[in-house]
């Protein structure tokens, strides 16, 4: 499983969903980009989905994550994020709809 770094591309179920990352950690860096860790993708704006409709809402925010946080690598405390992390957005119908990582970011640091 891939560490992420800031570069990662994490999108809605609906594809075009790209979410916006925020790095809150400036310890450790991966081919000069730091890497994610928790909540690094927890509460973040979602662009671009294309779930629209009446009654329907498009996806606008990234809420808790599922899975995806190592449970034996942490930067300051926090586990990093890896390429298997998938959470919960806010679009419609609630608790239905997943972002997930589409690439890490990186192609070289893994959690074996």
């Amino acid at each position: 499983m891939k560490l992420l770094t800031e570069d990662a591309d994490l999108r809605c179920n609906h594809i075009k969903g790209k979410v916006k990352l925020d790095v809150t950690q400036s310890w450790v860096f991966i081919a000069g980009r730091r890497a994610l860790v928790e909540p690094d993708t927890e509460r973040r704006p979602i662009s671009g989905c294309p779930n629209y409709g009446a009654m329907i809402k498009p996806c606008t925010l990234t809420l808790a994550v599922k899975k995806g946080y190592s449970a034996w690598i942490t930067i300051d405390g926090k586990p990093v994020c890896l390429d298997t992390l998938s959470g919960l957005t806010d679009g419609m119908p609630p608790g239905t709809v997943d972002y997930k990582v589409i690439e890490p970011g990186q192609a070289w640091v893994e959690e074996q």
